[in-house]
């Protein structure tokens, strides 16, 4: 049953930066690691209509949802680099809205976006795992959409929570629907 007061934007709630703890980290770098599988058990004996229905009115579909996954984790990855070999360097925003609206996203199969977020997760979680403990505070990017700095373990919540938020929302569609 389906709680009917729960933002069908947000269906584990906005992101909320959480203190550093080896504990959390433990659990943000286990979303990381899963994502890939936790995405393809969500969109598992899905059809080509219902990879085309949004998850909510006004909502990106399925086919949308995996790959803006994809997009976004592979500029979490990249920004992760360079907060880790460069002095607060200032990363690029994309325009996620209309990345999602690009004829690969319609053309290619979802399992693409899927198989390349087994690959990059498993690069990126390594790469992860590698950071010391002191840096995750101290080490840094610049983001100019949000005139602010985001520091590797503000990146870290906020990719470990987009991986479950993301999922939630096609495992909603799922139970709304009853597939």
């Amino acid at each position: 049953m389906t709680t009917t007061n729960i933002d069908p934007r947000y269906p584990i709630g906005e992101f909320q930066l959480q203190p550093f703890s080896h504990k959390l980290k433990e659990q943000y770098l286990t979303d990381l690691t899963f994502l890939p599988t936790d995405v393809e058990m969500a969109v598992l004996n899905l059809d080509e209509p219902q990879l085309d229905t949004p998850y909510r009115e006004g909502g990106w579909t399925i086919r949308q949802l995996v790959h803006h996954i994809a997009d976004s984790h592979m500029n979490a990855y990249i920004r992760f680099k360079l907060a880790m070999t460069e002095d607060n360097p200032t990363i690029t925003p994309y325009q996620e809205k209309h990345w999602a609206n690009l004829a690969d996203v319609y053309d290619e199969p979802i399992n693409m976006s899927i198989t390349l977020l087994h690959a990059l997760h498993r690069r990126l979680v390594t790469a992860l795992r590698s950071i010391e403990d002191g840096d995750w505070e101290s080490r840094s990017v610049f983001h100019p959409g949000h005139q602010r700095k985001l520091t590797l373990w503000e990146l870290l919540g906020i990719y470990s929570w987009h991986s479950r938020h993301h999922v939630a929302h096609i495992k909603a569609l799922r139970e709304e629907k009853g597939w």
